[in-house]
């Protein structure tokens, strides 16, 4: 039994007394308790805040609360109805998935074990106070920083905080670390750093707790929000002028107004929010919690991959890969190597692995060990004295170059560990000898015994993630550069690399090489190389960084506190689900079950998301445009082309559950080369001009007829041009679905055939709706629609056929790439 003394007092009680209540409330009131980082998720406030409150939906808002206090409730609720829709998607979609992560953090959790008034307590981290006394054992985290002040040896893995995956033996007086585990053996340690001031704790404080990153696709969309406000305010400030010229009612003015803000395709947002939650839906069956709404879409963006290697490819686990018994069957060395490692107090990855591959062999006798040599990663060996016969002596297990000087002269240990070396494993040697002489003398280090001879060799390989080659072989077949970042030897990285498939890891670079470089030298290394190590938490950041001033869109994958840095530099973050609480709190999307799994469904979503959101973006330009050249021309006839509820209306038939069907079935497949401006120049513009004029044409000739022939006055003229217009504008708007996702070859111009006839019959099925609201007579009017005689409809929908016909040969026969000198490639 160990004891625990204090060396500075002497005494044990006073050690294990630990601090009194009234000197923790003494220690709290002086500032001394523990601050804890800040919550890494959104608060939710924070997220009602930020999706609720965006400039456009607060214009909309004071709008349509104008419409409400002149008693236009029903156009209000109306205008509003697709803004409030959006807000309740994206905000629960964030909402479930902060409760998700909450869920795992609290279940992960640390506690400690803290020793207060005589007595063990198990206590919240953020209850510490400097100078607590906290006990320490097998599978403990280290929740604070302190200095052992007991007897003894523990063995600590701090690969969480350096991404070393071999374990460190720690002694009195010296320094435990936040974030770091117990491996084995019983310490009793003082706190003198909690919470904030904590190693931990600093590399929590470094990164916020929470970053809004965008993704290529959500730039574009801002790009098309910015510019179409800036329209919007354009044509807003001129018909605002003419209201003011023609001393117009304060009401159109708001109606007007209304409809000119709806210029801005908030319905974008929208399609933007259905699509990833619907990517995070088909996700969450698949071990991927997605904390960050666009992160799915991000990963069909990724060229460069960078991933930790312990604990993120490796499970922190070894298996025992090779046996090489010396003069003995391998069935006794089995049965020795059982033997020992059950006799063993302490219980590391080494000694788990063979006691998984030799349990078989183990008798489950109890022998009396005289005396133990605890591993330690300084000397590289570990031994056991035994008295009982048969197997009286002492064995001793650990690295051959260390157990070699001990040896017989003479001893010829064979090429088995060279070999194994240069496969990427561990190799230990396995020896014994009878003499039963002491392995250390108080005060001095252990030593070995002499004229040892050897039982046999083990070769160990770090046991690699399930699906991880695969996955990552699957990344490399589309284009996708793999970077491992780790704080192992850069040799292990290497060979271990080697194993998953991974090629160019034929230069590697160490941590202490990347010091001396400038930055110019590290932009040239960070292209040309795949394997760093031995490489700082700061080195990991800076790597990312250079990566990205490079225009790579990176992803870091990573479990430990040391990849914090790292993780938000890069474009996306993917964490393990038994990484520490801060990686996970940071990450864009956690791997539950620490499973590879989930990455290729996550990408070919990403895929999915992409090409829906291109789709919905051909019919919302094609929209907008149309409608801004519209309230160029149609105000110079003293009129306005829609009512707020008519636009409503229009929205809602060809745009509103449009757009959300095709971001749900849209397919995955590699998106277009093409960005934004060819899709407005190739597809958007030419569209949006033949309809806007033929548009135009029928306005014209339904509002002049009805004054001249008809005798109607201007307003009722105008209702019945503006309810033409509206069922033109159905009508063409549906005959764009099957251009944009084209079922038939016929169709094909605008777009790549699709074969997808789900868009086009979904547009027949709204165009039965539309002729269902005007033909009852209640829909009508609350939709603010005047009846047409029926040759009018017949007219119109011919209209919007010979709109269909003239815009497909537009498309083919590439007219505005030819006016322009633009290259254009057939999509027929």
């Amino acid at each position: 039994m160990k004891h625990f003394v204090n060396r500075n007092s002497g005494t044990m009680n006073q050690t294990l007394q630990g601090l009194s209540t009234h000197e923790v409330e003494v220690q709290r009131a002086a500032g001394h308790g523990a601050v804890m980082p800040p919550p890494t998720s959104r608060t939710y406030a924070q997220i009602i805040r930020e999706d609720v409150f965006t400039l456009i939906n607060n214009l909309l808002f004071v709008l349509c609360a104008a419409l409400l206090l002149m008693g236009q409730i029903s156009e209000a609720v109306v205008s509003a109805g697709a803004v409030l829709f959006n807000v309740v998607i994206s905000v629960v979609q964030e909402i479930r998935a902060k409760r998700a992560l909450d869920r795992i953090a609290l279940l992960t959790r640390p506690r400690a074990t803290v020793i207060r008034d005589g007595q063990e307590q198990s206590i919240d981290p953020g209850a510490l106070v400097q100078n607590d006394l906290l006990m320490l054992r097998t599978g403990d985290q280290v929740v604070v920083d302190g200095s052992i002040i007991s007897e003894g040896y523990v063995e600590i893995d701090e690969s969480l905080l350096t991404g070393e995956s071999e374990p460190i033996m720690k002694q009195f007086g010296d320094l435990l670390s936040s974030g770091s585990f117990c491996l084995s053996g019983t310490a009793c340690y003082r706190a003198e750093r909690v919470g904030m001031a904590s190693v931990a704790g600093q590399l929590t404080a470094k990164v916020r707790a929470f970053r809004r990153t965008f993704t290529p696709l959500q730039w574009q969309i801002t790009v098309v929000i910015q510019s179409l406000l800036m329209v919007a305010l354009y044509i807003e400030i001129i018909l605002l002028m003419i209201a003011l010229a023609n001393q117009t009612a304060l009401v159109e003015v708001v109606r007007m107004s209304v409809i000119v803000v709806s210029i801005v395709p908030i319905g974008l947002f929208l399609a933007t929010s259905v699509a990833y939650a619907l990517g995070a839906f088909r996700l969450a069956g698949k071990s991927a919690l997605v904390q960050r709404l666009s992160a799915v879409e991000s990963l069909s963006n990724v060229d460069v991959l960078c991933l930790d290697k312990t604990g993120t490819i490796t499970t922190n686990t070894l298996v025992l890969e090779q046996m090489h018994p010396f003069n003995r069957s391998e069935a006794e060395l089995r049965h020795l190597l059982a033997l020992y490692v059950a006799h063993t107090s302490g219980r590391n990855a080494t000694s788990l692995a063979i006691e998984a591959a030799c349990a078989s062999q183990h008798s489950h006798s109890s022998l009396h060990v005289r005396e133990e040599i605890a591993f330690s990663s300084e000397r590289k060996w570990s031994a056991l004295s035994i008295e009982d016969p048969p197997y009286q002596g002492v064995y001793v297990l650990g690295a051959p170059e260390m157990l070699l000087p001990a040896f017989r002269s003479a001893t010829d240990l064979g090429l088995f560990a060279d070999e194994e070396t240069r496969r990427g494993r561990r190799v230990l040697l396995f020896a014994f000898t009878r003499n039963l002489v002491p392995l250390q003398v108080i005060g001095e280090k252990p030593v070995l015994p002499a004229d040892l001879l050897p039982l046999g060799m083990v070769s160990l390989r770090d046991e690699l993630r399930h699906d991880v080659q695969k996955v990552l072989a699957g990344f490399s077949e589309v284009g996708v550069q793999m970077k491992i970042l780790s704080g192992d030897h850069p040799q292990t990285v290497a060979t271990l690399a080697r194993q998953i498939g991974i090629s160019g890891t034929e230069q590697v670079i160490s941590g202490s090489e990347l010091e001396q470089m400038d930055e110019g030298q590290l932009l040239q290394v960070v292209e040309d190389t795949t394997i760093f190590g031995r490489i700082t938490p700061q080195q990991k950041e800076r790597l990312v960084q250079a990566l990205r001033s490079h225009h790579h869109y990176v992803a870091m994958i990573g479990d430990g506190v040391n990849d914090l840095l790292s993780l938000k530099q890069a474009d996306l973050g993917i964490a393990m689900e038994s990484g520490s609480q801060a990686t996970r709190g940071l990450a864009d999307i956690v791997l539950l079950n620490d499973s590879f799994a989930a990455l290729p469904a996550a990408f070919a979503e990403g895929q999915r998301i992409r090409n829906g959101m291109e789709s919905a973006m051909k019919l919302f330009l094609t929209r907008v445009l149309y409608l801004a050249l519209l309230l160029l021309t149609i105000p110079m006839l003293g009129a306005f082309p829609f009512a707020p509820k008519q636009k409503a209306l229009i929205t809602f038939e060809t745009i509103g559950i449009m757009a959300v069907a095709l971001a749900a079935w849209a397919h995955p497949g590699p998106p277009s080369r093409h960005g934004l401006g060819h899709l407005l120049l190739h597809f958007a513009l030419p569209a949006a001009v033949s309809l806007s004029l033929i548009a135009f044409g029928i306005y014209l000739l339904t509002f002049f007829h009805a004054l001249q022939q008809i005798g109607e006055s201007s307003a009722d003229a105008q209702l019945l041009a503006q309810s033409a217009l509206t069922t033109f504008a159905v009508c063409s708007g549906l005959l764009l679905v099957p251009f944009v996702v084209p079922p038939a070859r016929w169709w094909a111009g605008g777009s790549n055939l699709s074969s997808d006839w789900r868009p086009t019959l979904l547009a027949a099925g709204l165009l039965v709706v539309y002729l269902g609201v005007i033909a009852f007579p209640p829909l009508r009017t609350f939709f603010s629609l005047a009846a047409l005689h029926p040759i009018d409809y017949l007219f119109i929908g011919a209209a919007a056929l010979l709109w269909s016909i003239i815009q497909r040969w537009l498309w083919r026969a590439h007219i505005l790439e030819r006016l322009l000198h633009l290259p254009w490639e057939d999509k027929a």
